[in-house]
């Protein structure tokens, strides 16, 4: 069996890859490990369970929680809740641990499981490891050792969850938005009530798009990945700046006032410069990856800001962070950590602290976003191929060393293979758009070639 664990839990085609059967016995693994780890020691232990509006979600969330109460663990059901919002209330209710079911900005066929430690934090990879070798174990047919009586979990609804966390997101915010006319886009997703209502409550004026979840509509054609609706409804309403979430509102982008996008790198050079003034941005550091534009980090380098790069994935950013107390991080697609206010990349959070920023200056964002110029860059998915050979194909390696001698100093390659779907991205910056995309074009032919 291949590993169940990518970047960000385990993912796959609900009902397909990702069964009920499947989510109850990694619930009932992740039960018994933290059982081991001395995690439930002297109490009776708790879960708070969350999932996005996915109709596949109402399957998958009961599967959770009968494995976790079978196995002894009372378990708290908050419903549809953003990823960030169960990270908070594991870490506010002194759970022992958090999970969360979505495939965040997949389509809709898609879910997946997500757990968090005690204190909201995302399992270390040991766990992770141990629960999906506990997990095999016993799908294979070593029994479980079930409690009985007094000793099954019981199970709740905890109705609290939104009014919590919005309170929390209010509490956190600099400065209010009075005076701010702001669309928000919620892809149909898990943020469809929270953010509008956080926004709404921190003074500003909002219109929202993508807030009708119907369980099937999620990330359909709208949210962080499908922009072209909140671009069109900024400018038609004129509006100061537009927000668009994914479908578990864990990431954020933002349009300026003219429609013009504001990507992940452009929206922690803001961030960043914003909490230095303040004095919380620690030891004047951004922690972001690989993938982050080079202009990003050029105008960190002017500003006086040091970059910290990791591997991609907001679950290494927040190794950095944590390893070494940097307080912001984050990456292009959008995923931003704010680590003294969130244990994970928050959306909401994200775009409230952005709208705050402008409001503090009373700058544009399309005039704040300015201080970095994002260097030409081309990415290409290249479906269907063995991403497992993207390091040891030696076809690659020779296209890639081609592709770094015509951009010579100008510009950089990547090839990433992605953490949650069958896929290999190809990233390409180049000083001219055209080049960029050429040199793009023919690397992804060879990952075709080389790897189909």
């Amino acid at each position: 069996m291949g590993r169940l664990f990518g970047t960000d839990g385990v993912r796959g085609v609900a009902n397909a890859d990702l069964t009920a059967e499947l989510a109850l016995g990694l619930s009932v693994a992740a039960a018994h490990v933290l059982a081991e780890a001395g995690t439930f020691e002297g109490h009776r232990p708790t879960a708070v369970v969350g999932r996005d509006p996915r109709a596949s979600g109402e399957f998958l969330e009961s599967a959770v929680v009968a494995g976790l109460a079978s196995a002894g663990v009372d378990v708290l059901r908050v419903g549809v809740l953003p990823t960030p919002a169960v990270a908070h209330l594991t870490a506010a209710l002194g759970a022992d641990l958090g999970v969360m079911l979505s495939a965040s900005h997949n389509a809709m066929p898609d879910n997946g499981i997500k757990f968090f430690a005690r204190g909201g934090h995302k399992l270390a990879d040991d766990l992770e490891d141990r629960i999906e070798a506990v997990y095999e174990q016993h799908r294979t047919g070593a029994p479980w050792d079930r409690p009985t009586g007094a000793g099954v979990g019981r199970v709740t609804s905890y109705d609290q969850g939104l009014d919590q966390y919005v309170a929390h997101l209010i509490g956190v915010l600099p400065n209010r938005l009075d005076g701010l006319k702001i669309v928000l886009d919620e892809a149909h997703g898990a943020a469809a009530r929270v953010s509008p209502e956080a926004f709404a409550r921190a003074g500003a004026e909002i219109i929202t798009i993508g807030a009708s979840p119907d369980g099937l509509n999620i990330n359909d054609g709208c949210g962080s990945t499908h922009l072209e609706q909140l671009q069109a409804a900024v400018v038609e309403h004129g509006a100061d700046l537009g927000i668009a979430h994914d479908g578990d509102a864990d990431r954020c982008l933002a349009v300026d006032h003219t429609g013009a996008e504001v990507d992940g790198d452009q929206i922690l050079a803001v961030l960043a410069l914003g909490m230095r003034e303040r004095g919380v941005l620690r030891r004047d550091t951004v922690v972001a990856t690989v993938m982050s534009n080079l202009g990003f980090k050029l105008a960190m380098e002017r500003e006086g800001i040091e970059v910290v790069q990791t591997a991609v994935g907001d679950r290494y950013v927040l190794e950095e962070m944590k390893a070494n107390g940097y307080a912001l991080g984050g990456e292009q697609s959008g995923h931003v950590i704010a680590l003294d206010h969130a244990t994970t990349g928050d959306g909401t959070l994200t775009g409230l602290l952005l709208a705050a920023r402008v409001a503090e200056t009373g700058r544009g964002l399309h005039d704040l976003a300015a201080v970095m110029e994002r260097l030409p860059q081309v990415l290409i998915n290249v479906p269907d191929v063995d991403k497992s050979r993207v390091t040891t194909s030696p076809e690659l390696a020779a296209a890639v060393a081609d592709a770094e001698r015509q951009l010579g100093g100008t510009g950089r390659v990547l090839l990433r293979p992605s953490g949650t779907e069958p896929l290999v991205r190809v990233m390409v910056e180049a000083a001219d758009i055209e080049q960029a995309r050429a040199v793009a074009g023919r690397l992804a032919d060879v990952v075709k070639s080389a790897l189909g």
